[in-house]
Formats: structure tokens, sequence, C-alpha cells
């Protein structure tokens, strides 16, 4: 198989008959381009659109369904510790699933099935055993997409399409989906999710089929990284995905409800987000080409530290220009640091074991975040609490700089 990233793979896909004359043959994209980035960015986006478009899944079951916070937030913790429990699995077993195309398909088509049954049940009490069943499979078709990515030889890159992808899809849905489920119920937000997974389905046989690497590659890799990174830096990077996730979701899941809290109407609320989401496009774009050509540190303790400010934003949200440029600057922070942190995360090992690793405490962050505000709203905390709880936690990232920067030094060091 063609390694060079400017052409397409020489290998069809057949669709008809072994020679395949009369039959529509798919070509795969090259391995290390920039359309196999995108592809995998779909691949790996798929089963965690559901957190882009949290607020509005939020505020839907909370105004059209009549739950209070807490509730809200207890479906939202079984749809994301669902994918915690995936993605945990799939870290584990990545290196028994030398079919993951395959396996990819199956996750895709169960996790359609199950919004279709969380549409047509329209049962409350079903909620959350639906949505942690969707959680688990999503998680899980995320964990295999980010160990692809891993193995690919673009993580930087891939990653940051990831965000890409997810930026512009919670762009759209944030601000079209509030006003379908006014015109349409309380389920419009599941009929996007069986979309965006149905496209990616359609995507699958276009991509290259980054193969697993032979047991004598994995471990003299392993052993080769093993003898310059001790395994202090890879948690501390782990423990920095939780945070940082944790506490941008626990804000973000809340935020509808955070704008109104501050005396903010539904309307400029929503038109922030899609222009902070369109925006943040920008932080993954960013990452995306600086992932490639820069060290690691630098620019992520850079981004660390806007995101504290931005965070910290937030308290004077009933000024709406703080408001605005709290949710741009924590948007791009976001969709920049997050590829940054996995990538990290992804230099540990060439089977992609611990970018699955790296994708699964990135969903513990994504679940505890909205459940943990959940509770301490209904429980009479207050937002302005809640934004300096969130700012303290993501302080916690800061520590993964000296492991960002020792990752410089050590894995720049092996072309002498």
């Amino acid at each position: 198989m063609s390694e060079n990233a400017e052409s397409l793979v020489s290998q069809p896909y057949d669709t008809g008959s072994s020679a395949g004359k009369g039959f529509l043959k798919l070509e795969k994209a090259a391995p290390q381009s920039w359309a196999a980035s995108l592809l995998l960015a779909f691949l790996s986006s798929a089963g965690l659109y559901y957190v882009n478009i949290f607020p509005v899944i939020v505020n839907s079951l909370m105004a059209g369904a009549g739950l209070s916070a807490s509730q809200a937030g207890d479906i939202t913790f079984a749809n994301t510790i669902g994918a915690v429990i995936g993605a945990f699995c799939v870290s584990l077993t990545i290196r028994r699933i030398p079919r993951w195309k395959a396996a990819a398909t199956a996750l895709l088509l169960c996790s359609i099935g199950m919004d279709m049954l969380t549409i047509y049940l329209a049962n409350l009490d079903l909620l959350i055993p639906l949505r942690l069943v969707h959680g688990m499979l999503g998680g899980a078709l995320v964990g295999l997409g980010f160990a692809v990515i891993a193995r690919s030889g673009i993580a930087g890159r891939a990653y940051s399409m990831v965000l890409l992808v997810q930026y512009t899809g919670g762009m759209l849905g944030v601000g079209l989906l509030p006003g379908l489920v006014v015109q349409y119920g309380t389920y419009v937000p599941f009929y996007a999710l069986i979309t965006f997974s149905t496209v990616t389905l359609c995507m699958l046989p276009f991509l290259a089929d980054y193969p697993l690497p032979t047991e004598e590659e994995h471990f003299a890799t392993r052993a080769a990284v093993s003898a310059k990174v001790p395994m202090g830096p890879m948690l501390i990077t782990l423990l920095a995905l939780f945070c940082f996730q944790f506490a941008n979701m626990a804000l973000f899941a809340f935020i509808f409800d955070l704008g109104k809290s501050f005396g903010l109407q539904l309307s400029f609320i929503s038109q922030t987000l899609v222009w902070a989401n369109l925006i943040a496009i920008g932080g993954a774009a960013i990452a995306a080409y600086t992932g490639q050509r820069f060290p690691l540190a630098l620019p992520l303790a850079v981004a660390l530290l806007l995101t504290l400010v931005g965070l910290a934003l937030f308290i004077f949200s009933d000024l709406k220009p703080a408001f605005i440029i709290a949710n741009v600057v924590t948007g791009m922070t976001w969709a920049f640091c997050v590829p940054y942190l996995l990538t990290m995360a992804s230099k540990f090992d060439t089977a992609g074991q611990m970018g699955a690793f790296g994708g699964f405490a990135s969903k513990m962050g994504l679940a505890c975040g909205p459940l943990v505000a959940g509770h301490f709203i209904s429980g009479g905390g207050n937002y302005t609490q809640l934004i300096w709880i969130a700012t303290g936690v993501l302080a916690v990232c800061l520590a993964a700089l000296p492991s960002a920067a020792r990752l410089d030094r050590e894995l720049a060091q092996p072309a002498s």
C-alpha cells in the first residue's frame, strides 16, 4: 500500500463482481492525506457527537420534558459514563481487533438503533438505560477511532480534525436544533445523532486499512519509548485530559441555564454559541497546522492559560461582551488543547492503545463534569461558585506541561 500522502491508494473497493466491470469502484484515501484525516475525524466523532449538542439535549429535556437539572445531568451522565465504559473496554482489547472496520460498522449500526429506540419509545423512564447503552457503543467507537488515528502517522493533524468536525457539527446543531425542538418536539436532537452516524457509516469504505503493528514492531517501539519516557508523564497526561474535559463540560452542558441565571435571553445565548462554535473551528485548524510542525509544550502552555482566563470571564456573564468573549476563548482553546493532549497520549505506543486510553480519560471527564455540575446546582449551589470550581479543576492541567516538554526533548533525539 502506497504511503504517498498526495495520491490515492491504488486498491479499489469493488462493489460488484471480482472483475469489477460495470460496477462502481471506490478508491480509498491515501493513508496520510488530508482526506484521510477528515475521514478519521468523522469516525472518531460519530460516537461523541452528542457532547457537542449537550446544551440542546439538556435544555430540551429540561424545558420540553420537564426534567430538573439533576435529572438531565443523570441522563447525560449515563450517556457519557457509558462512553467511559466503552472506551475503557476498547483500550484493553485494541490489539485483539484486527478487523476494525467491521467492528466500526457494527458499532455505528447499533448506535443508530439505540437512537431510534430513544425516539420511538419516548419513555423518560427508559432514557437512562438507553443512553447508557448508546454511550457504551459510542465510547467503543471513539476509542477505536482514536487507536486507528494513533497508528496512522498523522495523529496530530487527525486529532485536530476531530475537533474541527465536532465544532462544525456543534455549531450547526446549536444553531438549528433549538428552533426545531420548539417546532417538532423534545427528541429532535436524536435525529441529528442518527444523521451523523449514517454519514460516518457511508465514509468507512474510503478509509485505508491502518493495520496493527507486528508484535516485533510493537515491543521494539514500546521498549524504546519506555527507556526515554517513564510512566509518570503518561499518567499526568491522562489526568490533564480528564480535568480539562471535566472543567469545560461542567459549564458547557448547562450553558443555557448559566446564561439565563445571569439574566441573558435564550436567543442571545443560542446566537452566541453559534458564533463561538464557528470561531472555535479556528482553534482546531491552528492545532492541525502547528501540531505537525512545532513542539508541544509552548503552544499548549499558552492555550491552557487562555482557557483559565476564559473560564474566569464567565463570572461576568451579566455583561454580554464578557459572555461572548468567554465562549469564544474557551471554545478556541478547547478545540486546540484536546488534540495536543491526545497527541501526547498517542506517543507512548504504536498499536494505539495509549491513544485509546486518552479517549477513555477524555470521556471520563466529559461524563463527570455534567453529573457533578447538575447535582451541585440542584443542591443549592450557584453558577458563580461552579465557575470558580471549574477554573480550579482546569488549573490542574498545567501539571502536564513538564511532561510535554520532556516528550519534546526525548522524542526529538532518535533522529541523530
